[in-house]
């Protein structure tokens, strides 16, 4: 019978590079600079990690499509060595697929390396790839705007939200983020901005404003996850443990069938509750989440989505300053993908790099009080189209 994987794998040390306009930097180049932190961090040499995943989701303008650009920029012993891409859930992925590893015994110390390198290309948002159904089908017809707008409208129609406090409840998300990001010395925009300007700005996609959407940027994250006997080893700090890592993809139910209303992401539920089950907690444990705000409305939604609100109330939530760096449960509390941008390959270890860092007590001015669990989210794909990550992780008990 499945017992999981809670507290049977550590985090020994964790590495991220700045997110940004890199434009000095190649993908390998940065890989390098996430892996020799998380490697200092650690305490652990390159010789004795045993195998590794590299996530990156755009092979045609990245790294391609197989991860010996991982072993050959890290000089890596003689090792399995492994590419994973699942949407805007890839870095998740490699972290789950290291933490797997060491939680079935086959290995003692794993590395997960996510990485992306967007900037370069010239264009101003994600490549559309037009390969298998799902993308024949349905992403031709529709942008990442295009479609986070339509959650936004249908969530607005379920619950009765007058688009005025629907809009402004979206805009106090992006404040808040641009309010944390000052304090992420990594993240790529770190200027606070009024909820006027937020008002004000362009339309992208109604009622998405300009500040509604996250940008491009390059960037790259890594973890080297180990045994709870070899991390006791190695440091006399608090050990930071996998609670759980749950991912849900959509089979397509809510593209053929009548009964999703477009007001939710339900991968996304189906993900948590496992991610919190298998964790042994419920969402009032939490102490911050960083989840996947490719868009405010996400964010809004997404608060219900974890049970950090009840439906139909993340709008009232977010305006009473639950989800603020002095609310009850703090979210992005490193201004999130609004501050970092979103390199595909890296977001997901980026999100567990800063619950990482808080459980540590090194987040410096941003650093939250009373910490116990955190929680990451990505979502792929649009929201009747997508795969969901849910991770959790805690100290080691």
């Amino acid at each position: 019978m499945a017992t999981g994987i809670k507290d049977k794998v550590v985090i020994a040390g964790m590495g991220c590079t700045r997110f940004g306009e890199r434009w000095d930097m190649s993908s390998d180049m940065l890989m390098v600079e996430a892996f020799e932190e998380a490697t200092r961090d650690a305490g652990i040499e390159r010789n004795r990690i045993e195998a590794a995943w590299l996530g990156g989701a755009l092979d045609d303008i990245n790294v391609g499509n197989s991860a010996i650009p991982l072993a050959t920029a890290l000089r890596l012993p003689p090792m399995p060595v492994t590419r994973v891409e699942n949407m805007c859930a890839t870095g998740t992925e490699a972290l789950r697929a290291a933490v797997y590893a060491v939680a079935s015994g086959a290995v003692d110390i794993a590395l997960a390396l996510g990485v992306e390198k967007l900037k370069d290309t010239g264009f101003g948002g994600l490549p559309i790839r037009t390969k298998g159904s799902v993308n024949d089908l349905w992403m031709p017809y529709g942008s990442a705007p295009g479609t986070f707008a339509q959650l936004a409208g249908a969530y607005a129609a379920k619950h009765g939200i007058p688009a005025a406090d629907l809009k402004r409840a979206m805009a106090h998300v992006s404040w808040k983020s641009h309010q944390n990001g000052v304090h992420a010395e990594k993240a790529h925009l770190r200027k606070a901005v009024t909820m006027e300007q937020i008002l004000n700005a362009p339309m992208v996609a109604d009622p998405l404003g300009l500040y509604d959407c996250c940008g491009v940027s390059d960037g790259a994250a890594a973890a080297i996850v180990c045994t709870p006997e070899i991390a006791r080893s190695l440091s006399r700090d608090a050990l930071v443990s996998v609670k759980s890592v749950q991912v849900c993809a959509s089979n397509g139910w809510e593209m053929q069938y009548g009964e999703w209303d477009g007001s939710y992401v339900r991968n996304t539920r189906i993900a948590a509750q496992k991610a919190y089950q298998e964790a042994g907690i419920s969402p009032k444990d939490l102490g911050l989440t960083e989840v996947h705000d490719c868009f405010s409305i996400t964010e809004l939604v997404t608060m219900e989505d974890l049970g950090l609100s009840e439906d139909g109330r993340a709008v009232f939530d977010v305006l009473d300053g639950k989800f603020d760096a002095t609310g009850k449960m703090p979210s992005q509390i490193d201004g999130g993908l609004k501050c970092f941008g979103h390199p595909v390959g890296a977001s997901g270890l980026r999100m567990a790099y800063e619950v990482y860092t808080q459980l540590k007590g090194r987040a410096g001015a941003r650093q939250l009080a009373n910490i116990d669990f955190g929680l990451t989210h990505n979502l792929g794909g649009q929201p009747s189209n997508s795969v969901a990550a849910v991770s959790v992780l805690g100290r080691l008990e």
